[in-house]
């Protein structure tokens, strides 16, 4: 058994950090932190297919809907959403937010849009 502390699975961002407490050939599974105020790309993922849950806080949250429109909803504790390939997102915290976040396991698959850290296009 490898047991792994938070510590080592932490990432540091511009916008907080996530724990990557999971990362196999299979699935990925992180705990986002997102400082209020502060905000992840618009992006959208080519492979990639992941499911939030709001664990603590609360955010706002941009996602394309069926239609191609960029709709913001605004997600509490509890709420969970799941966002499957090229649709276009983007999280910002309205108080310091914890997310949880399970995904397939394609973690450099990002496509940033906008990006108010510079990264856009990274």
């Amino acid at each position: 058994m490898a047991v792994r502390r938070r510590e080592d699975t932490r990432v540091s961002k511009p916008w907080g950090y996530e724990d990557r407490w999971a990362i196999t050939d299979r699935y990925l599974g992180k705990i986002l932190h997102i400082n209020a105020g502060e905000a992840l790309s618009l992006q959208y993922h080519k492979a990639k297919d992941e499911t939030i849950l709001v664990i603590r806080g609360e955010m706002d949250f941009d996602l394309d809907d069926e239609g191609g429109r960029l709709l913001t909803h605004r997600l509490r504790e509890g709420d969970s959403v799941r966002v499957t390939p090229g649709r276009r997102h983007r999280m910002t915290a309205v108080t310091d937010v914890d997310v949880f976040e399970v995904s397939t396991p394609e973690i450099d698959d990002v496509v940033r849009l906008e990006d108010r850290y510079g990264r856009a296009g990274r």
